[in-house]
């Protein structure tokens, strides 16, 4: 069997083959990820659920619909991206998630979780009004449940009556409890090929009779009332849902078959699936945690290959430990991120002060202004992209009772092989709009460190730290508690920048010096609010502007200096506001993406000039 040959359309194999391609897909997914790196253990988890779906359905055509899209590596290779599968998260290769752009086997970007029913269900109303003949599925992970817009979603849908697949892969969470031996054995039962053949046909008989309906009726509420106190499935059947399951979801040949069967229910379904991420790679299976999204790895070992250095969240993660050592009103939220915001010894240290409330921004933002309204001092955790679904709690539970809750905003800025859905490009924008927000930008460690505490212990309203994915540059000072601070003077240019890019600017203004132009850097400790005054000071002296920030051109921070500038009425000469313009940034390494977007020290440096005048006849 050969992977780059296969078809869209595994309807003709037989289940023999179909388990054979299930570990061929394996092995292939082993040995691409440990040189590409990517989220290994929730693909290996969705094999078998992958491979059954094809057996059922044509992605082509109809539409597989997937809920922040981790698990759809096997997928990719199934669709003709086999050999593309080698550049997987590089600049100008396949991206890590769905991309309708790749393939019209992809029905829908997904990157972040929670949403796949909401978008499969608008899916099938539009198929409804449109009267095609196409099916629409949701392939949901047990994780997304603990996100709001899940429920408002299945609730919709079920309610609805819209042929509709949802399929849950749970692969560790509890959703409910089965009861004893009984609940198995009927469980086992209801899923035999001959109950669901006799289903199906009593349901075609009780259509056609003249009391056909009213017996139904009747035998289907008896055998719901004793299937609601022995089965974990009342939930999803008041929403409108046939559930099936719970089903193992490493049988390729049992899955083919209940989706066979759904396929033909014409209504809403839910297939709970029960998976093991990570399965078929021992490593993965022992650590799910850590082959979630990995780096290169040894396949024989499965230890990293470079492992990565110390990284902003980290020192945050131990900032927190020593701040809640020396105040118990200190405590740590995230959203299903303790590991990767840093807080795995806060929760083991502080257990009662540590809450992680599953994938729910704004519930976590909510219970953070609760927390404040009561004297804690709730410290929020969370990639600057997923705060983006906070927004209104920002504003309406915290805002507006200046509520004295920290927002440690991880991923600021380019995050590099997630792309487009990950990249924090938006935050600086959009915290500048909440009234009395204070937004702190650290460019080393240490000033994480003493920005963290100062907001933690001296900041009155809400607050926000904004840091960037991994580990310092160049910088490794700490400017103190001044809100501007200018690093290197200069009498020609003025350089400004916050966090991280602040690297960038450094070696811009080496290049430059090499050249006889002499730069004031400028760095923003603070982007919201400004200070102005030592920037007015210093384009007063050099008439010439140069601001550089990793964010989105609307409401960036340049935009905002160059308004106050004008409105102060200081003479400049000439300006350059570089950042990441209006569209969205594909994905590949963080310093390639720099490259390509104009913000690495030698871009940097070629528009300085150009901002100098050089170059000009």
């Amino acid at each position: 069997m050969n992977l780059d040959h296969i078809s869209d359309d595994l309807s003709d194999l037989s289940d023999s083959e179909a388990a054979a391609l299930c570990e061929l897909l394996r092995a292939r997914l082993i040995d691409t990820v440990s040189r590409t790196g990517g989220h290994l253990a929730s693909s290996l988890g969705a094999v078998e659920i992958i491979v059954a779906i094809h057996r059922v359905f044509h992605t082509a055509t109809d539409r597989l619909v997937f809920d922040v899209g981790h698990q759809c590596y096997a997928h990719k290779i199934l669709t003709g991206r086999n050999a593309a599968m080698e550049t997987l998260r590089t600049l100008g290769g396949i991206a890590g998630f769905p991309k309708p752009a790749e393939s019209p086997c992809d029905a829908f970007i997904a990157g972040h979780a929670s949403n796949s029913v909401s978008v499969a269900i608008g899916m099938a109303r539009a198929r409804t009004l449109q009267k095609k003949d196409y099916h629409v599925l949701a392939l949901i992970g047990d994780g997304a449940l603990s996100g709001g817009l899940s429920y408002e979603g299945l609730s919709d849908a079920g309610d609805s009556g819209e042929p509709l697949i949802v399929i849950l892969n749970d692969n560790g969470m509890s959703i409910t409890k089965s009861v004893g031996g009984v609940a198995d054995h009927l469980a086992r039962q209801r899923l035999k090929p001959q109950y669901l053949r006799f289903k199906k046909g009593y349901r075609k008989v009780m259509s056609i009779l003249p009391l056909g309906g009213h017996i139904y009726n009747v035998t289907h509420k008896v055998k719901t009332a004793i299937k609601e106190t022995l089965l974990p499935c009342s939930l999803f059947e008041d929403m409108g849902f046939t559930y099936l399951g719970p089903v193992d979801g490493h049988d390729v040949r049992g899955l083919t078959r209940l989706l066979s069967y759904a396929k033909d229910l014409k209504g809403p379904v839910l297939l709970h699936v029960r998976t093991v991420k990570g399965n078929g790679y021992a490593p993965a299976e022992r650590n799910p945690d850590k082959f979630h999204g990995v780096g290169r790895f040894c396949v024989e070992t499965g230890e990293l290959v470079h492992p990565g250095g110390p990284g902003f969240s980290a020192v945050f993660g131990q900032a927190m430990c020593e701040l809640a050592e020396e105040d118990p009103t200190v405590c740590a939220i995230t959203a299903a991120m303790q590991g990767g915001t840093g807080l795995d010894q806060f929760a083991q240290r502080f257990p009662e002060r540590f809450f992680d409330v599953g994938i729910a921004e704004g519930h976590a933002a909510a219970m953070a202004a609760g927390m404040a309204k009561q004297g804690m001092r709730p410290v929020f955790a969370v990639y600057s992209s997923f705060l983006q679904r906070a927004y209104d709690m920002l504003i309406h539970d915290i805002a507006l009772q200046q509520l004295h809750v920290v927002l440690a905003v991880d991923r600021a800025g380019l995050v590099g092989e997630d792309g487009e859905t990950h990249h924090g490009v938006f935050d600086a924008a959009f915290l500048d709009t909440i009234p009395g927000m204070t937004v702190f930008c650290p460019a080393s460690f240490q000033e994480l460190r003493s920005m963290l505490r100062y907001a933690v212990q001296q900041v009155s309203g809400p607050a926000a730290i904004r840091y960037p994915k991994g580990g310092e540059g160049r910088f490794r000072e700490d400017t103190g508690a001044v809100k501007t601070s200018l690093i290197r003077t200069g009498g020609d240019i003025t350089l400004i920048g916050y966090g991280a890019m602040v690297n960038q600017l450094l070696d811009c203004a080496d290049r430059l010096a090499e050249q006889g132009i002499q730069s004031d850097i400028v760095k923003l400790n603070t982007i919201t609010p400004i200070d102005l005054e030592p920037i007015l000071v210093s384009l007063r002296k050099t008439k010439r502007l140069l601001c550089a920030e990793e964010s989105a051109q609307a409401g960036c921070v340049g935009q905002r200096l160059a308004a106050a500038v004008l409105e102060h009425g200081v003479p400049v000469e000439r300006m350059a506001l570089v950042n990441l313009g209006q569209g969205f940034v594909t994905h590949g390494t963080v310093s390639q993406l720099r490259e390509l977007c104009g913000l690495d020290g030698e871009h940097l440096y070629q528009k300085a000039l150009e901002v100098c005048g050089y170059g000009e006849q």
